[in-house]
C-alpha cells in the first residue's frame, strides 16, 4: 500500500483504509473537543481551580489551533502530507497522555496547547488527504461520508463525555484517545495517498507572523467575548496589525504564499469562504445559544436540553452523504443556496416557536437547521478543495479549517454579546443566526455566476 497516489484517487480497497485512518483521527479531534467542554466542571474541581481559570483547558487547545492550521497546511505541500499527518497524530497521542497524568491545572493547559498543535495537522491535511484519496468525480461523496462521521462523532460527544465520567476519572476522556490514535497512525502510514511534494523551501518568517497575528486575533475574540473592551483588546489588536501587514507583504510577492492570497483571489473560492464563515458563525451561534435557550424559556433541564440540540448533527448527518451525491448533477452554488434557506429558516422556526407549540415541533426545527447546513457543507468543501489546483491542496485544505474556525470564533463571540445585552431567554441570537444563514446564501448563489 506504500506507493503514491492515482493521478485520480487511490483504488480500491486502498481507498477506504485510507478513510478509516483519517476518521479515526477525525473523531478523536471532535470527540476530544466535545467532552472537555463537558468535563470542566469536574476538572476544575478536582484540580482545585477556578471555573474561570479552567477555561484556559478550552483555550489553550484553540489557540494551538489557530496559530498553525495555515502553517500545516503550507509543510504538508513541501515535506508530505503523510508524514505531517503522523507528526500530528503523534503530537497528539503523546499530548493526551500527559493530560491523562497532569497534577495540576496549568500542566493540564500547557499539555492541552501540544494536543492543539497534533489537531492542527490533523484538521489542516484533513481536506488533502481526502482529495487524493477519492476520484475527483466522487469528491463530493468522500467530503460527504467525512461530514457524516464528524456529524456522529459530534452528536455522540456530550454522551461519551457523561458515560465516561460517570464510571471514572475525567483523566479517562484524555486517555481514550491512544488507541484511536494509534490505529489511525498505524492504518494511515500504509493507506495514505502520498502525492508528489512541492519544490520549494518553508517560509519560517512567514509561519512565525502567521502563529502570531492570529494568536493575537484569538486573544481580541476572547476579550470580547467574556470582558468587553479594555486595554489588552488594544494591545492585542496592535500586535496582529504588527504581525499581519509584514505578513500580507510576504505573500504578496510569492507564486505559492503561506497566507494563500492566490486562492483568495479566485473569485468562486472567495465567495465560498465568505459563504463558510456566515454559515458557521450562524451554526455556532445556535450551539452555544441552544442550551441556555431551552433551558431559560422552555424549562428543559441539562439532559433534556442535551437531547433536543442532538437534533442537530443527526440533521447534519442525513444530509451530507446525500448532498455529496447530489453535488455530481446539481451546482454547488444552488444546492449550498437551498440548504442555507432551509438553516434560516429553521431558526426562524425556533425563535417564533413557544412551549405551548410542543417539543416535536422544536426538535424538527432543530433537526431542519443541521439538515439545511449539511446540504451547504458538503458541495461548499468539495468546491473549497476541487476548485484549488492540486499543487495548492495543503493551502485549500487550511482554508477550509480557517473559515470555519474563523466562523465559530464570530458566533461564539456574538452569542456572548447578546448576552451581555440582555438574558438568555432572548430570540435574537436566532434571528442573527437567521439573517447570516440568508447572507451565506446569497454568497452561495453568486458561484453560479462565478463557476
Amino acid at each position: 500500500m506504500s506507493d503514491d497516489a492515482a493521478p485520480d484517487g487511490l483504488p480500491l480497497p486502498r481507498r477506504w483504509w485510507a478513510m478509516a485512518a483519517i476518521w479515526l483521527a477525525m473523531v478523536m479531534a471532535v470527540l476530544d473537543s466535545a467532552i472537555a467542554n463537558v468535563a470542566l466542571p469536574t476538572i476544575a474541581r478536582d484540580l482545585g481551580a477556578s471555573a474561570a481559570d479552567a477555561i484556559w483547558v478550552v483555550n489553550a487547545y484553540q489557540i494551538a489551533i489557530v496559530m498553525l492550521l495555515l502553517t500545516v497546511a503550507s509543510l504538508g505541500e513541501i515535506l508530505g502530507y503523510r508524514r505531517v499527518y503522523a507528526a500530528g497524530l503523534v503530537l497528539f497521542v503523546a499530548a493526551s497522555v500527559v493530560c491523562t497524568l497532569a497534577g495540576s491545572l496549568t500542566g493540564l493547559a500547557l499539555a492541552r496547547f501540544a494536543q492543539g498543535f497534533g489537531a492542527a495537522a490533523i484538521m489542516g491535511i484533513n481536506g488533502a488527504l481526502v482529495r487524493f484519496a477519492w476520484p475527483r468525480a466522487q469528491l463530493g461523496r468522500g467530503i460527504g461520508a467525512n461530514a457524516l462521521v464528524v456529524a456522529i462523532a459530534s452528536a455522540a460527544g456530550p454522551s461519551v463525555a457523561a458515560a465516561v465520567l460517570a464510571l471514572g476519572s475525567w483523566r479517562w476522556l484524555f486517555a481514550i484517545n491512544v488507541p484511536f490514535g494509534l490505529a489511525s497512525l498505524a492504518i494511515g502510514w500504509a493507506a495514505l495517498p502520498t502525492p508528489p511534494v512541492a519544490d520549494r523551501r518553508f517560509d519560517w518568517r512567514s509561519a512565525l507572523l502567521a502563529a502570531i497575528a492570529f494568536a493575537a486575533l484569538f486573544a481580541v475574540a476572547e476579550t470580547l467575548a467574556h470582558g468587553g473592551v479594555s486595554l489588552a483588546t488594544g494591545v492585542a489588536l496592535l500586535v496582529a496589525a504588527g504581525a499581519g501587514w509584514p505578513l500580507i507583504r510576504i505573500a504578496r510577492r510569492e507564486s505559492d504564499p503561506l497566507i494563500p492570497l492566490d486562492l483568495i483571489g479566485v473569485p468562486l473560492l472567495r465567495l465560498s469562504y465568505a459563504a463558510s464563515v456566515a454559515s458557521f458563525a450562524a451554526m455556532m451561534i445556535g450551539l452555544v445559544a441552544l442550551p441556555f435557550y431551552l433551558q431559560a424559556r422552555w424549562g428543559f433541564d441539562h439532559v433534556e436540553a442535551g437531547l433536543a440540540i442532538t437534533a442537530l448533527p443527526l440533521g447534519v448527518a442525513v444530509a451530507a452523504p446525500i448532498a455529496g451525491r447530489l453535488v455530481e448533477r446539481v451546482a454547488a452554488g444552488l444546492l449550498g443556496a437551498v440548504g442555507l434557506a432551509l438553516l434560516a429558516c429553521g431558526y426562524g422556526v425556533v425563535a417564533v416557536l413557544t412551549p405551548g407549540a410542543g417539543t416535536a415541533a422544536l426538535v424538527a426545527a432543530i433537526a431542519s437547521c443541521g439538515m439545511g447546513f449539511g446540504l451547504f457543507q458538503t458541495p461548499n468543501n468539495r468546491t473549497m478543495m476541487g476548485a484549488a489546483p492540486a499543487r495548492r491542496s495543503g493551502a485549500a485544505a487550511g482554508m477550509l479549517a480557517t473559515s470555519r474556525l474563523v466562523g465559530q470564533t464570530l458566533g461564539a463571540v456574538g452569542v456572548a454579546a447578546v448576552f451581555r445585552m440582555g438574558d438568555t431567554r432572548s430570540v435574537i441570537p436566532f434571528l442573527i443566526a437567521a439573517v447570516l444563514a440568508v447572507v451565506a446564501a446569497v454568497l452561495s448563489a453568486r458561484r453560479l455566476g462565478a463557476a
